[in-house]
């Protein structure tokens, strides 16, 4: 019998949580360093998942399958392939180091860690998951942890900004909800297998219902991008969200929703996917130009990065909207690109916070003298963001545009796109200009430069992002095999 590691990697973090849940609320250090641990005892299982993969092969590896609800045709079905292991391993990552920089916590901690390691594995279940009814109750878990850590732990307008970002997607919820049972009754007999419906096609023959359900769950996965013009809850949720809130939103949150472009809309609904591509091209493109040209109009500096997210998971549409196998690659590997420079980002916007207690743009100036090593790490993170040859950030974004420009009804799109690319770097190269450079200011005199626990944070992600950039095909390989094989089902 094959060893489940795909549950123990799931269920550790909530395991721990609970366990958690037993130390005296004094305790918060020994919490904090007991979370630590649960959560890189599970990157090390990832890891380990990732050497024992068989990198050539698209289909599902690891398959764990049992009854769960015969009477429903529910099933405990997990497996994972080229799409999900690089969701995995970044959904790990960015926890990790989420917990690991959230040393500030002092208000009930114990339950922010609980929430941290909950979240985690209902991240972890969305990704692993093959039933749609086990996807769609880990989809429903990931949302109420997020909306408690925002509500509790955030800003000023933290309950505002965590009651929109729940209504938002609970909207999406229902509407995937409906599109599931839609299939669930088409099928026959009776099954939320994701393979078996794949295999089936149920809604093949009647194309008008094919295209409302493909619209249903496209909306649901669009506010979760998100996509416009269902943006409007990310730039509140990210302000108000605490900081390692705002890296598992923009790292893993915001790439559900890819996720479930790539998982469900591409393979249950080739028809109408083919047919309303360029629909979804153009909305990707107004995400990527939009979302660039209000980033460049920001002053604060965490409302920037949030809206950057929106441009570059613009590509990531984009990518989804060509249908290439080139395409299709670029949009996973933007994904876990984006989920690990935007997560540095919004721990080194974090850093500054701590120090200054504003993100006024206008009001920083010369901190790279003052805090050397910090501005080194920005400056890296900041050219990996606009897509600096060398960094992972390019060569994702170039596979996006290179599979775009081969697909005739994307080639006019992938040429506009580019200018979503100079605005990105624009702002960016600004943002460097404004924060760190001129003479030193004297209200931040006595700021001490990053820390031994933030540079241990951000470290990781320097490394990925370089490794990436310079070799991507460790990535890339097991990625490219199921996509391939997922391009085919489209007749463009």
């Amino acid at each position: 019998m094959q060893f489940p590691i795909l549950s123990l990697i799931l269920f550790l973090p909530a395991a721990g949580g609970i366990l958690l849940l037993f130390f005296p609320r004094e305790s918060r250090r020994q919490m904090r360093l007991f979370a630590c641990l649960v959560s890189l005892a599970d990157l090390l299982l990832c890891l380990w998942l990732y050497a024992s993969y068989e990198k050539a092969l698209g289909s599902f590896q690891f398959v764990e399958r049992a009854p769960w609800i015969p009477a429903l045709g529910v099933h405990y079905f997990l497996a994972v392939d080229g799409l999900s292991l690089p969701m995995v391993i970044l959904t790990a990552l960015l926890s990790f180091l989420s917990i690991l920089y959230s040393e500030m916590i002092e208000e009930r901690a114990k339950e922010y860690f609980f929430l941290f390691l909950l979240l985690e594995t209902g991240m972890l279940g969305v990704f692993l998951a093959l039933d749609l009814f086990l996807f769609y109750v880990f989809w429903e878990v990931s949302l109420v942890p997020m909306y408690f850590i925002i509500g509790v732990w955030g800003g000023p307008r933290r309950e505002y900004a965590a009651i929109k970002f729940f209504l938002y997607t609970l909207a999406g919820s229902v509407l995937m909800l409906l599109g599931i049972l839609v299939l669930y009754f088409s099928m026959q007999p009776h099954t939320f297998d994701m393979v078996e419906i794949i295999e089936a096609q149920p809604l093949a023959a009647a194309l008008p219902l094919q295209a409302l359900v493909f619209w249903a769950f496209y909306v649901a996965f669009a506010i979760k991008v998100p996509a416009f013009p269902f943006h409007t809850w990310l730039p509140d949720a990210h302000v108000e969200a605490p900081t390692a809130g705002s890296v598992i939103l923009a790292g893993i949150l915001l790439k559900m929703g890819g996720y479930g472009l790539i998982r469900m809309s591409i393979p249950f609904f080739p028809e109408a996917m083919a047919t309303y591509a360029g629909v979804i091209g153009v909305i990707a493109l107004i995400n990527i130009v939009y979302g660039s040209l209000v980033a460049l109009a920001q002053s604060d500096l965490k409302k920037l990065v949030a809206y950057s997210s929106i441009g570059h998971m613009g590509f990531v549409m984009l990518g989804v909207a060509a249908g290439s196998a080139r395409g299709l690659d670029g949009a996973v590997l933007q994904m876990f690109s984006h989920g690990c420079i935007t997560g540095a980002l919004f721990l080194l916007v974090g850093v500054v916070y701590e120090r200054a207690h504003h993100r006024d743009l206008w009001r920083f100036g010369g901190l790279a003298k003052q805090m050397p090593l910090y501005y080194g790490i920005f400056l890296f993170m900041a050219l990996a963001s606009l897509g600096l040859p060398g960094l992972s950030g390019f060569i994702a974004e170039l596979l996006v545009l290179l599979g775009s420009f081969q697909m005739l009804h994307t080639r006019l799109m992938a040429v506009i796109a580019v200018l979503g690319i100079v605005i990105t770097a624009a702002y960016m190269l600004w943002t460097v200009q404004r924060v760190f450079l001129g003479p030193p200011k004297e209200e931040y005199a006595e700021f001490s430069d990053a820390t031994a626990v933030e540079v241990g944070s951000l470290a990781p992600l320097m490394v990925v992002v370089l490794l990436i950039g310079v070799y991507p095909q460790p990535l890339l390989g097991p990625i490219d095999a199921s996509m391939s094989a997922l391009a085919q089902m489209l007749s463009f």
